[in-house]
């Protein structure tokens, strides 16, 4: 895609500090360090998002955000790793190229929360009923 951000790093027009490559995916440090050490996992090839990316491709990069964080936590001293990747504007998304964010966490000292609470404003809810309509046409 011509206006991607992550098309024009994969095809080197723009620089980055890359730590992994390989015929599918590209890894490299995201320009905006959320924490010391946040990387992005790319497919080489444009899909939107994690939802429209075939699956031996989202294997192949969900494998490297792995080793990334694994290293993160052994060379960074990272107290622990967030990876995740958000699918569409209402989601967080703000680059529509499939990536994986791998963030390392350092223990009372990087200052992000990422928290998931209970959210009350949806009342009650039959859990069954909405498991059923997800498992419709899967």
């Amino acid at each position: 895609m011509d206006d991607c951000v992550f098309c024009k790093i994969i095809s080197g027009e723009i620089p980055c500090a890359k730590i992994y490559e390989d015929d599918d995916v590209l890894a490299f440090l995201d320009i905006s360090q959320t924490t010391k050490g946040h990387a992005l996992v790319v497919s080489k090839k444009h899909y939107d998002n994690f939802l429209a990316t075939p699956k031996e491709i989202m294997h192949k990069v969900m494998d490297v955000a792995q080793t990334i964080g694994q290293s993160q936590i052994r060379n960074l001293k990272a107290s622990g790793v967030n990876i995740l990747t958000n699918c569409y504007a209402a989601a967080g998304q703000t680059v529509m190229h499939f990536h994986v964010h791998v963030i390392p966490r350092y223990k009372n000292s990087d200052g992000l929360v990422i928290e998931f609470k209970e959210n009350k404003l949806l009342g009650e809810l039959s859990l069954p009923q909405i498991a059923d309509s997800i498992k419709k046409n899967m």
